[in-house]
């Protein structure tokens, strides 16, 4: 077959289904090129040129399908905006990229306006999906234009910014490469060749988490670039995941632990009703999977749940399923052309298999910097090795496991405690939806173990659930990891990709008094 990357296969297979949209509308190869061109025709006249940053606060949906399509091939970069932020984040984060032009939905309009007023954006350059006051409608701007390929074509980016939950966020820059979107088109669906799925090959991705995170563009747009068929979900739910796997199909997707949890929880009557022999890699990283839960997806859905650790700053490690199964617990083995290694908090690199250390990762030919933000560059770096601060050793066969984050370890008396470990006992409690495990303060001991619990649904969370889930955990966990209480919840605070914002509720125990983290 001839070059990889979709606009190359856009014209070698012009009428393949390329986008099936949250709405059901479908548009072949051909219609899905000729709206991104028409996309770069549109911002070209508004003077951008190559490195320009092209601001996004969007729903999934086909506007950000073709938006990173255009930017990929113009030589923009594209930040795409949490569209859970309130104005004044985004208005932070459109100011710290530089942004040039800002597209919004109508959905987010108070955001939205609050926003690009923060940010000093004028009107002239802010653009709607929908009808937001004061902004220009894209939707009319996009259709004014030619269909055909611009000239002059060169690779963009796409640059995330990291999550902020310990400060400002940060833009994950890396420099452009000079190159045409075709000669980037191995390094845009490198992420799937890791774990063995190949060009066309009749697959079928589905998007269900949000694409503002970094691995769902990351590995929707690879998908495009073999030339699989990409369906779109706008809001997730396990059961319309479900109904959409059967009737596309669908044979790949980027996953969350979160999710696999509310699939499970649907009951077996409505899981058996649909097919879902159909999947081949249904991929998930982004937060801790219990072994239990992952346990139970492959009995559903076989050998096809992978997994990979990695960060918006690079990666990584993989892992199939038949391996995970030899080694639960584990995020897999470094991947090809990357390296794993294990430091202590005196930057000596530990060697000793099973060595708790930070856990550190280096990419070869693959260098990022945080935009704007030298001192936070090299503050996680030891030579070529960055972090994200996660906790975990390697194994004698060099196969990671991961702890916990550092800033939510617990030290009770002088020994750590991974929060981590102790939420994957209680997940394996039928009675518990979703849990959350912390230090609070603690006279005699510097912190003690504290959780939080969703019960399940039709569970009261009482003192008798309390009282009947600490006996449970009591033969599963050390009495020093046993959280000495709990409380409940009818909802923990997770991201929809499945991070957990446990600060907000571990501040309130913390409140007035220092923690140093």
């Amino acid at each position: 077959m001839g070059d990889l990357g979709f606009w190359a296969l856009a014209h070698e297979y012009p009428d393949h289904l390329a986008v099936v949209g949250p709405d059901g509308t479908e548009l072949t190869a051909r219609e899905l090129l000729g709206r991104a061109n028409q996309v770069v025709h549109a911002l070209r006249g508004f003077g951008l040129t190559e490195g320009d940053v092209v601001a996004t606060v969007l729903p999934n949906g086909i506007e950000a399908i073709e938006l990173y399509l255009a930017c990929l091939q113009a030589g923009w970069y594209l930040v795409p905006i949490n569209h859970h932020l309130v104005g004044p984040e985004i208005g932070y984060i459109l100011a710290d990229s530089g942004a040039k032009v800002f597209v919004a939905h109508e959905r987010f309009e108070d955001a939205a306006l609050l926003g690009a007023e923060e940010a000093e954006l004028a009107s002239s350059v802010c653009l709607a999906v929908g009808e937001i006051l004061g902004f220009n409608s894209y939707t009319r701007l996009r259709d004014n234009q030619p269909t055909t390929d611009p000239e002059h074509r060169t690779l963009g980016d796409v640059m995330n910014y990291t999550s902020g939950t310990t400060g400002k966020p940060k833009g994950v820059f890396r420099k452009l490469l000079g190159i045409t979107p075709e000669q980037g088109a191995l390094s845009l669906s490198g992420l799937l060749f890791l774990f063995g799925i190949q060009p066309r090959d009749e697959n079928v991705h589905i998007i269900g988490s949000p694409m503002y995170h970094t691995a769902v563009t990351r590995f929707g747009g690879a998908s495009m670039h073999l030339g699989h068929t990409v369906v779109v979900m706008d809001k997730w739910t396990p059961e319309g995941m479900l109904a959409l796997i059967e009737r596309y199909q669908v044979t790949t997707s980027h996953m969350v632990p979160t999710q696999f949890h509310r699939l499970l929880e649907l009951p077996e009557e409505v899981r058996a009703r649909y097919d879902v022999s159909s999947v081949r890699h249904m991929i998930h990283a982004a937060a801790p999977c219990p072994v239990e839960t992952k346990h139970k997806m492959i009995a559903w859905w076989g050998n096809a749940i992978d997994e990979y650790y990695a960060a918006s700053e690079g990666g990584g490690s993989v892992v199939t399923a038949e391996n995970w199964l030899k080694k639960p617990g584990t995020v897999g083995t470094a991947w090809p052309n990357a390296e794993l290694a294990i430091f202590d908090d005196e930057g000596n690199r530990l060697t000793e298999p099973n060595a708790i250390g930070t856990v550190y990762m280096a990419m070869a030919n693959s260098t990022f910097e945080y935009h704007k933000d030298k001192e936070k560059t090299d503050k996680n770096r030891i030579g070529a090795f960055f972090t994200v601060g996660d906790i975990g050793y390697l194994d004698e066969d060099g196969y990671l496991f991961l702890c916990d984050r550092k800033s939510d370890m617990i030290i009770s008396g002088g020994a750590n405690i991974y929060p981590a470990e102790i939420e994957a006992v209680f997940h394996g409690n039928d009675k518990v939806a979703d849990v959350a495990v912390f230090g609070i303060p603690d006279e005699d001991w510097g912190e003690r173990v504290h959780a939080v619990v969703q019960p399940a649904l039709g569970v009261v969370g009482d003192a008798a659930l309390e009282a009947e889930l600490l006996a449970w955990a009591s033969d599963k966990l050390a009495k020093f990891k046993t959280p000495k209480a709990i409380d409940f919840a009818d909802e923990l605070p997770r991201d929809p990709s499945g991070k957990l914002y446990k600060r907000k509720l571990r501040d309130p125990y913390w409140e007035g008094r220092d923690r140093a983290i």
